[in-house]
């Protein structure tokens, strides 16, 4: 059944999905289908996507040594050229395949596609070849959105004079989902959620992520993803969710304020 322009209008929504690069080699059916279901009840997607897994493979595969500092993979210049092959190269044109497969018309991007990712290095001391977004093109991922074709975006931008420069994943879908005034956020992670001693919270909020990091609950890769998940809230995003393939998890809520 096809919908007026008019009916469309009040019931699209806006989606990022950001998949963890250690989901990318286990998506399985059951993920295509949420997705699709989403699509169909006439939501707009924009999928962003990391690649850790192939990456490192690909960085040991080279002899090339990499660490992390807060969540943030230190990427030097010989680094950055092999993360930039792997995302662009193997991993986004692998997914942008299946997601067609499974009917899903998809296009892959990176930041140097139509100026998508204006960045500046975020510290180079520091981080070495790591960007910062300054800008996102929306007008072109608008253009895809109204034509029915789902962008996925491979988390590499570029300097202004060309240099590629590596972004954390979480930080692009943030900002994407920020600049294209999203409804939603979901970080689709290989759990289902915030797990606290083995129970995923269904709900959440700022102040309770507070003290489970301090506690330790939560830790490693998950602290850049509910800092993430959390900045967004902030900033306006009305819903963000911390999800399994099933794309159902724990839901971050604004702290209440209590009278």
């Amino acid at each position: 059944m096809t919908m007026s322009k008019s009916t469309q209008a009040t019931v699209l929504k806006r989606i990022v999905v950001k998949l963890g690069g250690s989901m990318l080699e286990g998506l399985n059916d059951q993920f295509f289908m949420n997705f699709k279901r989403l699509q169909e009840e006439g939501n707009q997607l924009i999928i962003v996507h990391g690649g850790g897994p192939a990456i490192n493979k690909e960085l040991a595969r080279n002899n090339v040594t990499s660490t992390t500092i807060n969540g943030i993979r230190v990427t030097s210049k010989e680094a950055v050229g092999i993360v930039q092959s792997t995302l662009i190269g193997k991993v986004n044109p692998a997914l942008v395949h299946e997601l067609n497969k499974d009917g899903i018309v998809a296009v892959g991007l990176s930041g140097y596609d139509g100026q998508l990712l204006e960045c500046t290095l975020l510290n180079e001391e520091i981080y070495g070849f790591v960007g910062e977004i300054q800008q996102v093109n929306t007008s072109l991922l608008d253009t895809f959105l109204q034509a029915g074709v789902t962008p996925v975006i491979a988390c590499i931008g570029c300097t202004a004079d060309g240099h590629a420069l590596n972004i954390n994943g979480d930080t692009v879908a943030s900002e994407i989902a920020l600049a294209m005034k999203a409804d939603s956020l979901l970080l689709v992670t290989d759990t289902p959620g915030i797990k606290i001693n083995d129970v995923v919270q269904e709900m959440v909020t700022q102040a309770e992520i507070d003290n489970w990091i301090e506690t330790g609950d939560i830790f490693g890769g998950m602290i850049p993803k509910v800092q993430a998940a959390v900045e967004c809230l902030q900033s306006g995003i009305p819903s963000v969710q911390i999800v399994g393939e099933k794309l159902v998890g724990t839901v971050i809520i604004s702290q209440e304020v209590n009278a």
